[in-house]
Formats: C-alpha cells, structure tokens, sequence
C-alpha cells in the first residue's frame, strides 16, 4: 500500500505499490481483523435466519414484531423494534467506524499521504464506478435512481468472515489495503447518508446538541485522571452524555448514525505528552479502550440484530423472485458492486500506479488486487441501511434493492474466494518466509531489513 521504497524490496529510486509496511501495523490489522470474523459470521447468521422466517409460513409474526412501536414520542423517540435497530443499534457501529477512522487519521495509514493514496482513490473509484452503473441502468426512473448510494458500501466483517471460510493467508499489505480501502468507503458513506439521505433539518435543534457534544470531547480527553483505575469508569459518565447527543441529532432530522460517528471522533486516538504520558505511534488513548471494550457489543449483538430486522424480505414464491431479479434496481445493485467495485478499486490502483510511476510489489499480481477489490463488493450492512433510507421498508424497491444486496453479496464472496482461493499456496509460501525470525527477537526479519528477495509466480 506504501509508495516509499524503504518498505519493500527494489531497485533504488523506485517506488513500491503495496509494500508490507510496519510490523506494529500488520499484527494490529490481523488482530482486528481476527476479530471481526466473529462478528462477520454471526451477521451472516442472523441474515439467513430473517430471510427464512420472513419467507416460512410465519412470516407474519416475524413482521409483527418488527413493526412493534414504543420509545418517547414527545422526543421523536417512538419507533419500531426495526427502526430502533437501524437508528439506535446501527450508531454503535458506526461509534466504531469513528474509532477507527480517528485512529487511522492520527497514527494510522492514513496520516501519511504516501501510504494512504492508494487506498483513498481506490475507495473513491469502488464508490464513484458502482453509483455509475446502477444510475446508467436505471436512468429515466427518478425513483429508482434515488438508491444509486446504495451499491457503494463494503462490509468488512461480512468480507473478513469470507476470508476466515476460505482459509486464504491473504499478505498483510492486503489486508491493510482492504481494512484501510473500508474505512475510506465507510467514511463516504457516512457523508453520503448526512448530506443525502438527511431532510428536514432542525438547525436549533442541532445547537443543542453542541451542549453535550462539547461536555462528551472534554471528559473523553480528561481520561486522566477520571478515569484511571480507583476512579469512576468511563462509561459511566460518557454513556448518558452520549445517548443525550444521538437524541438530539435524531431529533434535528440527521439521521442518528451520525450521532456515532461524531461522538467516536471525539475520543483521543493517543496518549498526550503534556500530561506526563509518552506520545509515540505504539501508545493509544482512550479510543483503544473503547474499541476493545465496545466491538464485541457492536460485532456481536448491534449489527447482527440490525441485519436480523433489516434482511427479512418476502420475496412471494417464484413470482416475486422472478419479478425481483427482473427489476433494475436489482440488476444495477449486482452490477454495481460484483464489477463496478471490481473495475473502480482495482483499475483506480493501476491508474495511481502508472501516474506516480511506481511498481507493485514483486510478490504480488494484479489478480490478487482484482481478488480483494471483489471481497469489497460485500456491501451488506451500509446498503441495508441506505436502501431502507432510500426506499423505506416494505416498499416494492426497497423489497428488489434487498434482494440485489444479497445475491450482489453472495457473487462478490464466491468470485473473491475463487480468486483469492487459487492464489492461497502462493500466499502460504509468502507467510512462511515472513515468519522467519533468525534472531529470536520477536520481530520477523522481513520487517528489519529489506535484503529479503520476494517469492515470484
């Protein structure tokens, strides 16, 4: 992913696309993404059990207690179980898609440009290509034409939990590709779903949630010593501030992800030096803690709960799926993240390569580009969540726009685990070699010099 020469081998002057990086940053993706399969197999799940209850003979029941109100109407508050879900569960996803992205943006990838370039235009050619196709093949229908976001999303923990199926031993420098590449795209998203997807707006409603949005940032950086061990915890102040924040911006007509997004980015990615604490890439601040602490509620119960009540389509026999696959909304949703995520990502990484004149890693093919760029056609979670806001729930699109989210994900996961698959011994004699540690001290040698000559196919 790095344009620098000091992290791959090559000639000297040359620039290498997708160099392996540092060894901090490859154990800390692989654990991350460790962690997410977990979560990716029980959205899987939790998808499979809605679709099959929401097409058995009952169905009924499994609407009825979707479409359950209850909550504060005074404050906007009464909802469905579904609308709870995809309000109020999803924007404890979303906190840690702010987590990350201010992680990534202060001692992350991202914070150096020759790192992050790659990734960046990638994520914006897998979002600008998908809504390309999906408006060209619904173009002259100005309703459907409103889902066009909705191909632009990718499911890390859906794509991570393919990964973990086909055993595949996927090169850190891809894997750092494909998490950064989803932070961006999910970053976009969350642009798209505030700018687009937000009417209505209640702007003195909005002032107050500067109230306490304000109190949640100060006692987020006051971690120390609020919060050190022998003090009070910090979920326990921050918790209700933060529920506070999400009402209000519910209330202002954004939609309430956002809430999650905003508060995450408020949370020190790193410790301060001027509060006596070293400042290096290696320590973390409180944002750490709260991902630790936080993306087993989020893997594990938020967004598998949200797909749970988001996936139920009926589908209506072999009528109602003949006159889904038929309709274009589902034709451009497949269109657009099975080959438009494929084109953009990978044919952007070529563009960028050839314009700044560097090379891929010797170790590396385009096909492996190409096999990652598929697994990023899995838009899941996010697509849900914008073809619900694009068409409502229960409408005939929102119905088609499902149904293309899960046969679009479905093809994107069985065209990156042919590819990925067919390059696994390739893969395994790579990790092999970097697992040599001659000198025992716990960093592999490929990460301390750049003497070592690749494997070539």
């Amino acid at each position: 992913m790095s344009n620098s020469t000091d992290q791959s081998p090559g000639p000297p002057g040359t620039h290498t696309t997708f160099g392996r990086g540092s060894y901090s940053e490859v154990v800390r993706i692989g654990s991350l993404l460790r962690r997410e399969t977990v979560g990716g197999m029980l959205l899987v799940g939790a998808a499979i059990v809605a679709i099959i209850w929401a097409n058995s003979p009952f169905s009924d029941s499994y609407f009825a207690i979707r479409d359950v109100e209850f909550g504060y109407e005074p404050w906007h508050l009464k909802l469905s179980i579904g609308a709870w879900a995809a309000d109020g569960l999803l924007a404890i996803f979303f906190f840690m898609v702010g987590l990350e992205l201010k992680r990534e943006i202060m001692i992350g990838d991202l914070r150096q440009w020759d790192r992050a370039l790659v990734p960046v235009a990638a994520a914006f050619g897998g979002v600008a290509i998908p809504a390309l196709i999906y408006l060209a093949i619904n173009w002259g229908n100005s309703e459907a034409m409103q889902g066009w976001a909705i191909p632009t999303a990718t499911d890390i923990a859906f794509a991570v939990a393919v990964l973990a199926i086909i055993g595949s031993h996927l090169p850190p420098a891809l894997r750092i590709f494909l998490l950064t590449l989803a932070v961006v795209d999910d970053l976009i998203a969350i642009l798209i779903i505030a700018f687009v997807y937000s009417s209505g707006i209640s702007f003195s409603t909005l002032l107050w949630s500067l109230i306490p949005l304000t109190a949640y940032a100060l006692l987020a950086r006051r971690r120390r010593p609020l919060f050190r061990a022998g003090h009070l915890p910090a979920w326990l102040l921050l918790l209700p501030i933060g529920i506070a924040f999400w009402a209000l911006i519910h209330a202002s007509g954004i939609h309430a992800t956002i809430a999650g997004v905003v508060l995450g980015f408020t949370v020190p990615a790193r410790l301060r030096a001027d509060r006596g604490e070293p400042d290096s890439d290696s320590d973390h601040g409180l944002a750490e803690l709260f991902e630790h602490r936080v993306r087993p509620l989020s893997a594990g119960f938020a967004v598998p709960v949200f797909a749970f009540f988001s996936a139920g389509v009926a589908i209506g026999g072999m009528e109602g799926l003949t006159a889904a696959l038929s309709s274009t909304v589902t034709i451009g949703i497949v269109a657009g993240l099975v080959v438009g995520k494929i084109v953009g990502i990978t044919g952007t990484t070529y563009l960028v390569t050839k314009v700044t004149r560097s090379n891929l890693d010797p170790s590396l093919r385009w096909i492996d580009v190409a096999g990652v760029a598929s697994l990023a056609g899995i838009g899941f979670t996010v697509s849900l969540l914008v073809a619900e806001l694009s068409f409502g729930s229960g409408t005939d699109m929102g119905d088609h726009a499902k149904v293309g989210i899960f046969l679009a994900s479905l093809l994107a996961a069985i065209v990156g685990a042919i590819i990925l698959s067919s390059r696994n011994k390739h893969y395994a004699a790579l990790e092999e070699r970097d697992a040599v540690d001659s000198d025992g001290d716990g960093t592999p040698d490929v990460y301390e010099t750049s003497e070592v000559e690749p494997p070539r196919d």
